[in-house]
């Protein structure tokens, strides 16, 4: 071989070696920390103040209403007079009979005065808190397994399935709620309960839950590990309930913390128009608020309380509602 023609040889390169058994020059290094949409939600709500405030007002409104005695251990109708006209009540708005009202205040142990019936304002209002609540909570079961079991349906199965669920989901979404709690609550005048107004109220409310569940499904059952679900076996039903609904709750658990807020106020609003819940059996805030006009003027208190405590209630569950909505939607974390 001539010496003015060497050789010329490409250098050689190795890598190193990777003794820990993955490699380490082009590993891509993957956090410890367990992530997924329901972690990520509960890490941004710790941090944000209005859920603190939410849920304090939440849990303390539970209570009220689970545990009514701990804050008043005056009956709800103690004093109520039977009829305006009996002369055997001592007080009416907690003024003795032949005083004015602007001369006297809340007696002790009273702190919120009577109704022009003689009733305890505060106590009304406790009581009144378990039935709220539990309207609100009966409504919502109601609406979200309809709503459920209806959009998932429709959404995963499609076909004529679908159009037949929506068609009868139009024709519901068509009728007022409001309106059409009233006509069976009139229908009803003789056997009114919690039950019938919740039934009367919630019969009617599900058709939007449904729709946000089955816009959430179609977008789901086309994601691979749905696809793979179904490759290697498993039944539509099994793949719905294990797969598909499991991550389609997101968008009804939102809707249903603020329905719940709109089912307390759909109950005062029937019984501020004396279709709701009797008076003299069940404490409803909206009867309290009917109650509660003829003396505007002279006791506006009476109306104002009532108020106050349905207003706080349905506020909490919004902002509760808000907040979760937010943490549970990427693109909102994203842009705070």
């Amino acid at each position: 071989m001539s010496s003015k023609n060497p050789v010329r040889t490409a250098p050689h390169f190795v890598a190193e070696v990777d003794e820990g058994g993955l490699g380490a020059v082009d590993a891509v290094r993957v956090s410890d920390r367990k992530s997924n949409l329901w972690l990520d939600a509960w890490r941004d709500l710790r941090g944000r103040w209005m859920f603190w405030v939410s849920a304090a007002f939440i849990l303390f409104i539970v209570f009220v209403a689970l545990f009514p005695t701990a804050f008043t251990q005056v009956p709800p109708n103690d004093g109520c007079m039977l009829s305006v006209k009996s002369q055997e009540v001592a007080d009416s708005l907690g003024v003795p009979i032949g005083t004015r009202i602007s001369d006297h205040g809340p007696l002790p142990g009273h702190p919120l005065g009577f109704t022009k019936q003689g009733c305890d304002v505060f106590s009304r209002i406790v009581h009144g808190t378990g039935t709220s609540l539990s309207v609100g909570i009966i409504v919502t079961v109601l609406v979200a397994v309809m709503g459920v079991v209806i959009g998932a349906f429709a959404g995963y199965f499609g076909g004529w399935l679908d159009s037949l669920l929506m068609r009868l989901g139009d024709i519901f979404f068509a009728i007022p709620y409001i309106l059409a709690a009233v006509v069976i609550m009139s229908m009803f005048l003789h056997e009114r309960n919690i039950w019938v107004i919740s039934l009367a109220i919630g019969f009617f409310s599900w058709p939007s839950t449904a729709r946000i569940l089955r816009s959430e499904v179609l977008r789901v059952k086309n994601l691979d590990y749905v696809m793979a679900s179904e490759a290697i076996g498993l039944s539509k039903f099994r793949t719905m309930f294990a797969h598909v609904m499991p991550n389609s709750l997101a968008p009804v658990i939102i809707i249903s913390t603020v329905g719940l807020a709109g089912a307390i106020t759909a109950e005062a609003t029937l019984s501020f128009l004396g279709v709701g819940l009797p008076n003299n059996i069940f404490m409803s805030w909206g009867n309290d608020i009917s109650a509660a006009q003829n003396s505007l003027r002279t006791a506006p208190f009476t109306l104002i309380y009532p108020s106050i405590a349905l207003s706080v209630t349905v506020l909490a569950f919004i902002m509760l509602g808000e907040t979760v909505r937010d943490a549970l939607d990427p693109k909102a974390r994203a842009t705070r």
